[in-house]
């Protein structure tokens, strides 16, 4: 029984009940890029820093009051040219030197006493200096940020098919449980390995909130709402983004930060009491065959979006008649899991492409946000410009993907960031400065457009059995993506280029394996293996009127007196067409004889006449 148009309307469709949930579902979206986000700050190395000098290093004739604050730092630290005091070494002079006006013999050695830093963006301590994670330790930033990848890759594959096999609403319940414990844990760490094996369990946790609530949202929009709902839970993540430099810096240690970003999370367990803040999806229910929870959940949709489903003025009176008539009670759920992705074609092929292009979408963006620190080494600089493109990508998407179709602008941002990350390639060293910051934020824009147009592509060509696996998988390839700046910044940057190189490929690659993917614009969302494998590649160009197919290339389609979005047309042009005369719209009868004469005698009278005076001949 198709839900989209035979059940959908009938309940209210996006009524006011769904309208509450899916401001309710764009919640977690907020509280899940808090506690994301805040890994920026955790990781963040301060600008400056140098080692603390140590006194047992200097020669025991060595008077510290002779010497000022700099002068003394300028004697124990060596001085690097072009970027000021060392961070890791000091001097160590002789014990018995005494003839301070000669030049001095010492030897370098590393750091004794551990590190002074200064604190000029968000906050005063955190994972880096806290535990000194800096020269000889630096490596363990970037493998903090791997595993921290690592869990979130976990949990969207793990609580993906989760919510295929429990539900949308115990896979956020689970998760959100599950993910606020981890956050309070996290505060109370003591050492870099507990706070990097904590930090990687609540990523695979916050990974299955963010998942659930994404899918429950999409499953209760038509296609018309689809996108902006969508949407606007992105800009609950940017405003997370936006705020969280100002709560870094009122919190200023990272144990208060990460309570402050558990909160949220903490705040969402209210929906565990409330099951109506966030219910099940009526979709996944039917698309399963739970059918008793099916119908109590669709009479709860439509109580509270003022439908009746008994009276007899409303054609949804038959809803749950049909769906008796469709199933039968006793007839067993049947879950479903991403493996049987294997014996799909259209599917699984869709997936792959979909993951390919988010996996280039986040991957790419290290490429263009490592040119933003060549105008400003400023931590905010780099910071809020990105997440500027990002809102800005949101509003893109919110104003072209309707009017242009999801196929149609995943391309054009394919094409947009592979043409700006091979022209910073091949001309960076003849263009100006100017340009390259245009080019940057140019490729920053396409690459976050790309990514999360991916996403919500995504979500509406998997099916819904499978859509939390798929989408996990497809979501895991974009946190790969994420991961591989960090495998950069673990070898010093040494093969940042071959990364520019390889990324740049793919995404012109991605542009040919695109033209593969469906149309999902205007289209109920597909809710069996057999309804997603029947999603084919509409044509290049519109090739009759008549198919609701959008071509990947826009052509004016030809004036039509049909019109069904004004009533006022639909009116005149079905009456101009009822006046027509030629076929098909009015079919000429031949004359029929009338079937009295003038003088009153019936026309069939008439013939039997004539027929009794031939036989009397």
């Amino acid at each position: 029984m198709d839900f989209e148009t035979r059940i959908y309307p009938r309940i209210g469709g996006f009524g006011r009940y769904n309208r509450t949930v899916a401001f309710f579902s764009w919640i977690p979206n907020f509280a899940v890029a808090l506690n994301l986000f805040s890994d920026v700050f955790y990781t963040l190395i301060p600008e400056t820093y140098h080692c603390k000098p140590d006194p047992s290093l200097l020669p025991a004739a060595f008077l510290l009051s002779n010497l000022s604050k700099q002068e003394y730092l300028n004697f124990t630290i060596p001085w690097v040219e072009g970027s000021g005091l060392s961070h890791c070494e000091l001097y160590k002079y002789p014990a018995n030197y005494t003839n301070f006006t000669e030049k001095v013999p010492k030897e370098v050695v590393p750091c004794t006493r551990g590190w002074e830093y200064t604190h000029e963006a968000g906050l005063q301590t955190n994972y880096v200096t806290e535990w000194n994670l800096v020269c000889g330790n630096y490596w363990q930033i970037p493998t903090q940020h791997i595993c921290f990848m690592i869990g979130w890759i976990l949990g969207y594959i793990l609580l993906g098919t989760l919510c295929d096999w429990l539900g949308r609403r115990q896979g956020l319940l689970l998760s959100v449980a599950l993910s606020g414990l981890l956050g309070v844990a996290v505060c109370l760490s003591n050492s870099p390995v507990i706070f990097l094996l904590l930090r990687l369990s609540q990523g695979a946790m916050l990974a299955g909130a963010f998942l659930s609530s994404y899918i429950s949202r999409l499953e209760l929009c038509d296609p018309p709402h689809r996108l902006m709902v969508t949407m606007i839970g992105g800009f609950f993540a940017v405003a997370a983004e936006l705020l969280l430099p100002g709560v870094a810096v009122m919190c200023r240690d990272w144990p208060v930060l990460q309570a402050v970003s558990t909160l949220p999370l903490l705040f969402l367990l209210s929906y565990w009491c409330c099951s109506s803040l966030f219910p099940e999806s009526p979709r996944w229910l039917l698309a399963t065959g739970q059918i008793p929870q099916a119908r109590r959940s669709i009479q709860t949709f439509s109580t509270r979006n003022g439908v009746s489903l008994n009276e007899e003025i409303y054609p949804a009176e038959n809803v749950l008649s049909e769906m008796d008539v469709a199933y039968c009670e006793d007839t067993p759920p049947q879950y479903h899991n991403i493996l049987e992705l294997r014996h799909t074609r259209v599917i699984w092929r869709n997936c792959l492409i979909l993951g390919f292009t988010l996996f280039i979408g986040t991957g790419i963006q290290y490429c263009f946000t490592r040119n933003l620190h060549s105008f400003s080494p400023h931590f905010y600089f780099s910071y809020f410009l990105r997440v500027l493109t990002g809102a800005l990508a949101c509003v893109l998407l919110c104003l072209s993907v309707n009017r242009v179709g999801r196929r149609g602008m995943l391309l054009l941002s394919a094409i947009v960031t592979g043409l700006s990350s091979l022209l910073l390639l091949a001309l960076t060293q003849y263009l100006r400065g100017g340009l390259v910051l245009v080019l940057s934020l140019l490729g920053l824009l396409a690459s976050q457009a790309l990514a999360m147009l991916s996403v919500f592509f995504a979500s509406e060509v998997m099916p819904t059995v499978v859509r939390g696996g798929s989408l996990g998988l497809i979501l895991s390839a974009g946190c790969v993506g994420m991961a591989a700046s960090s495998l950069m910044e673990l070898q010093n940057n040494a093969g940042y280029f071959l990364h520019h190189v390889v990324f740049a490929s793919f995404a012109v690659l991605s542009v040919l394996c695109i033209m593969l993917l469906p149309e999902s614009k205007r289209k109920p969302l597909p809710d069996l293996l057999k309804d997603g494998e029947s999603l084919r590649r509409p044509p290049l160009f519109l090739s009759r009127a008549d198919r609701d197919n959008l071509p990947l290339l826009r052509t004016r389609p030809a004036a039509s007196e049909y019109n069904p979005d004004n009533y006022s047309r639909l009116v005149a042009a079905t009456k101009k067409m009822l006046a027509k005369d030629t076929l098909p719209y009015k079919i000429a009868l031949p004359p029929q004889p009338p079937l009295l004469s003038s003088n009153g005698i019936a026309h069939g009278g008439l013939e039997n006449q004539a027929l009794q005076e031939e036989d009397s001949s």
